[in-house]
């Protein structure tokens, strides 16, 4: 089994940005990630399985919710500390950190902000310690990019609604004991709703044959008229700002998990490059391989920064949503260019299970298209800039 040789590249000495809490929950995850995920992944990830046991472990760890204050069983770090968990978890594998992220960004989120108080105890000190599993349904078959389409939808009927509907690409649904439901009503307006196990109607297919987030459990959620209770509804949303804000909390943690698998494939490539010999030297002393390592940590260290500003404008309150979705599409691109060129310093033994680099690569071909596409956060960027709409 190889060992988790992992040093973090830190170029500009943004550790100096950092508070001793924030370094000492950085170090814990990643600690957590060398004994932890780095052993078992490359098995789960070849076998297309997810590794349920992490889900208690990562509650005990406290990367569920750990914004959401500790009377709900978060642990009411700031956002700097948020994103070094996700980053940290990705430099593992996107698949263990999208399960963090959905749990804490897409399910305790908005039971946090959009829920009543019973809901609040009822549901997130279980999601927060890894008892139970959560996801979140928005995107359908028909409509992705465009989540107002929907067409799942809650009719009235006394003490309770009838949910019918359908939605795909569910991170966690397989095993998910909650899901956290977007759904439009006789009126047209966008609900949210906690759908739980169990409930006659309620089913959640896996979904197979995945090439991308292999350790990652994804499927669908069914709904086929499904009894839930009015209680189970959000009071305090009533439109698409509520799945939004949403995925800007989770596209804030895409930009720095992204981050993490990028750094993972530098150290790689770096320490590859320094025993790899051809030609009677190592090929870290060529130019084309020091090119592509010199635009590695150039490009690793602006999203570094990027992602910090961010995160301290998210602290202060003043982050945009079209600044977190920058932050995500750069993300997304930086790791993209670094796990593929880093594939190409390894040659063969790039597409090998013995490295992580495939892997990495692979999985970030699904989180350059999950929670806004490459396209679709450039619109958003170009709008902010403009003023102009060019959606439709």
């Amino acid at each position: 089994m190889a060992q988790d040789q992992f040093q973090s590249p830190d170029y500009l000495k943004l550790d100096d940005l950092l508070t001793e809490e924030h370094l000492m929950v950085r170090d814990a995850v990643r600690n957590y990630v060398k004994q932890e995920i780095s052993p078992i992944i490359e098995d789960y990830a070849q076998r297309a399985e997810f590794p349920q046991q992490i889900v208690k472990q990562m509650g005990e760890l406290g990367v569920f919710g750990p914004t959401i204050p500790a009377e709900y069983g978060g642990g009411g770090l700031d956002y700097i500390s948020y994103g070094l968990m996700m980053q940290e978890l990705e430099r593992g594998d996107s698949g263990v950190r999208s399960t963090a992220s959905v749990q804490g960004s897409l399910v305790m989120y908005p039971i946090y902000e959009f829920g009543s108080e019973e809901q609040r105890r009822k549901f997130l000190p279980k999601l927060a310690s890894g008892e139970w599993l959560g996801c979140f349904g928005l995107t359908e078959p028909d409509h992705g990019s465009n989540p107002a389409g929907m067409l799942t939808n809650i009719k009235d009927a006394g003490d309770h609604v009838i949910l019918n509907g359908s939605k795909m690409w569910i991170s966690n649904a397989p095993f998910a004991q909650v899901a956290v439901v977007w759904a439009k009503d006789e009126e047209g307006n966008i609900r949210g709703m906690v759908v739980e196990r169990g409930m006659e109607g309620f089913s959640t297919p896996t979904t197979k044959g995945k090439w991308s987030l292999r350790a990652s459990a994804t499927g669908e959620l069914v709904f086929d008229n499904v009894k839930v209770p009015k209680e189970n509804i959000f009071p305090n949303v009533k439109s698409m700002r509520g799945p939004l804000s949403c995925l800007t909390k989770a596209r804030f943690g895409i930009a720095w998990g992204t981050i993490g698998a990028a750094m993972d494939c530098y150290d790689t490539a770096l320490r590859y490059s320094k025993e790899r010999i051809q030609f009677d030297r190592p090929i870290g002393g060529f130019q084309l391989q020091q090119k592509k390592l010199a635009e590695m940590i150039t490009e690793i260290s602006k999203a570094q920064l990027l992602n910090w500003r961010v995160a301290v404008l998210m602290n202060e309150g003043k982050v945009t949503p079209a600044q977190v979705s920058m932050a995500k599409r750069n993300g997304c691109e930086v790791a993209h260019n670094v796990c593929r060129d880093a594939r190409q310093m390894l040659g063969g033994m790039g597409i090998t299970g013995e490295y992580p680099v495939m892997r990495h690569m692979m999985n970030i071909e699904s989180v350059i298209t999950y929670e806004g596409t490459h396209d679709i956060h450039l619109l958003i960027t170009g709008m902010d800039v403009t003023g102009m709409n060019a959606f439709t």
